[in-house]
């Protein structure tokens, strides 16, 4: 049997897909994912989702003499119904906007095509002093994907 597999998830049409599965410590004593565990999820899903663009957040520290690091701004989560132990969740996540010193991203967990949650989540571009610094052009351009040029017209 061959699948198609990486550990970080994959890129279809500018939205990252991860896979996971929920394990006993991720409930509480009800067997449902406890609220707080979705949290983790929604970060290994951006996190992957940065790998996938080719990304890495060790290497943005030093990406010139100012650095860049992304720091969650705000985040809006509706809870639209529950996973439980054994599931597997597939997490997507895709850019909103990408320009300035922000980004938006929009994310999702849903188990067997059944919503679980909706994330919307504010990212902050800072330097390594933490200080707002501008998203370069050429790295906003990886997270809005190829049809990037034809939406920023």
């Amino acid at each position: 049997m061959t699948e198609d597999f990486s550990i970080s998830g994959h890129l279809i049409d500018n939205c990252h897909q991860l896979k996971q599965r929920v394990y006993y410590e991720d409930t509480d004593f009800s067997g449902l994912v406890y609220h707080a565990r979705y949290l983790h999820f929604l970060e290994r899903g951006r996190t992957d989702y940065l790998r996938c663009l080719g990304c890495q957040q060790s290497e943005l520290i030093g990406i010139d003499d100012e650095g860049l690091v992304f720091v969650v701004h705000r985040m809006e989560i509706d809870f639209k119904s529950p996973a439980r132990m054994d599931d597997i969740l597939t997490i997507e996540t895709m850019t909103e906007k990408a320009g300035g010193a922000k980004m938006v991203l929009r994310q999702t967990i849903e188990n067997s095509e059944r919503r679980l949650i909706e994330a919307r989540v504010t990212i902050a571009v800072v330097n390594r002093l933490g200080r707002p610094r501008r998203l370069p052009e050429g790295l906003a351009m990886k997270f809005l994907g190829p049809d990037a040029a034809a939406h920023s017209s």
